[in-house]
């Protein structure tokens, strides 16, 4: 088994502060996101091993096909998992700047397939389909667009949301870009099975986890595929458990009763499957937080989307995360406040020891992973 891990650009800002918002929910951070910082953190995932960084798409964030365009050239080997929502553009246009991106980047595009969970976020785009009806038109859309990058001739389509006529890609993306997709409710499945490479989920607790993937990989053996994995979730590593939680502890005093309720509200009108199964597993209170063994809910009190941490020493964390692999998890997708500091201390803390585990190797380059920094001590 090899692992593969990646991290989070948030482009909405960050902070040493939990930061209240998203998944149609207006956010900011004390540390805004220029591309002098988002270029910071680029280079920190780069350089402690994370395969690619993740980028979030919606209103309250920087347009993601835009801002990691600008990042290309500041990084090396680096790739960028670019989240985009079908339906806001023609999927002939999606296919065409997925080949250009590859061409200019040599290679680095993955792509995160949101489908859109939020009324009123989708309806600010113009967009005023109820979810099954967004459902279908992901499906459509990457039809057109899986088949726009394999096809040498001219594709025509007429579905229920899509119709394109004689399309063709003059240049087409080399490699095609895997498709990243994620979804808990009953529609997501039959779209993830037929059209995704990795199939994503939240970090809820390993059982509930393990009987979600069971669910996908029926589905993807009925169309005759077989899906890789992914978690998106975020880690607070420290050289002691004791060291860890505290850190939790502060993340948890700098909040706002009144901006919890308020964040709890808003989510609560989301039609995500995915966001009702975040907020179920604290309900809005703050004295049950640890919902499995290192598996914090603190997160999601004011956070849309991916709402809980893995916290504990870089040993516990290390075998938490196997744990989600043993399920058949590959692909972490990883996160902390801020993400600067974070990358550093999972990548000298957390990584050295799935290597020597024979569990995970550096992306980038071929000799140890452990490299000195101020905000890690070495573990051996």
């Amino acid at each position: 088994m090899s692992l593969s891990f990646h991290w989070f650009l948030p482009t909405y800002g960050d902070s040493r502060g939990l930061i209240a918002g998203g998944h149609g929910t207006s956010m900011s951070g004390d540390r805004p996101a220029s591309l002098r910082y988002l270029n910071q953190i680029g280079a920190a995932a780069e350089d402690n091993g994370f395969e690619a960084v993740l980028t979030p798409t919606g209103a309250w964030c920087e347009d993601a096909w835009l801002t990691t365009a600008m990042l290309v050239e500041t990084t090396e080997t680096l790739k960028f998992l670019v989240a985009f929502r079908p339906g806001l553009v023609s999927p002939t246009l999606a296919a065409q700047m997925a080949g250009t991106y590859q061409r200019h980047s040599r290679g680095r595009l993955l792509l995160n397939v949101v489908t859109g969970g939020e009324p009123h976020e989708q309806q600010a785009y113009g967009d005023f389909l109820d979810k099954e009806q967004r459902y279908a038109r992901t499906a459509e859309f990457l039809h057109v667009v899986r088949a726009l990058w394999e096809s040498r001739e001219p594709v025509s389509f007429e579905g229920t949301h899509i119709q394109i006529r004689d399309a063709l890609l003059n240049n087409h993306p080399d490699p095609i870009p895997p498709v990243f997709f994620g979804g808990s409710s009953g529609p997501a499945g039959p779209v993830a099975a037929r059209y995704a490479d990795t199939y994503l989920t939240w970090g809820e607790p390993p059982a509930a986890v393990g009987k979600k993937l069971d669910w996908i990989r029926g589905l993807a053996a009925a169309e005759g595929r077989e899906l890789s994995y992914g978690l998106r979730i975020h880690v607070i590593s420290r050289d002691t458990s004791e060291e860890a939680w505290a850190v939790a502890d502060r993340l948890l005093s700098g909040l706002d009763p009144a901006e919890i309720a308020r964040v709890q509200t808003s989510l609560a009108r989301s039609e995500s499957e995915g966001q009702r199964r975040m907020l179920d597993l604290h309900g809005g209170r703050t004295d049950r937080l640890e919902i499995a063994p290192n598996l914090w809910a603190g997160v999601g009190l004011v956070r849309g989307g991916a709402g809980t941490a893995l916290v504990g020493s870089h040993e516990e964390v290390a075998d938490r995360l196997i744990e989600y692999a043993d399920l058949g998890i590959t692909h972490f997708i990883l996160s902390g406040y801020p993400h600067v500091e974070e990358a550093y201390w999972f990548g000298e803390g957390v990584l050295p020891i799935l290597a020597r585990r024979g569990l995970w190797t550096h992306p980038h380059r071929t000799e140890s992973a452990s490299i000195a920094t101020p905000f890690a001590t070495a573990t051996h």
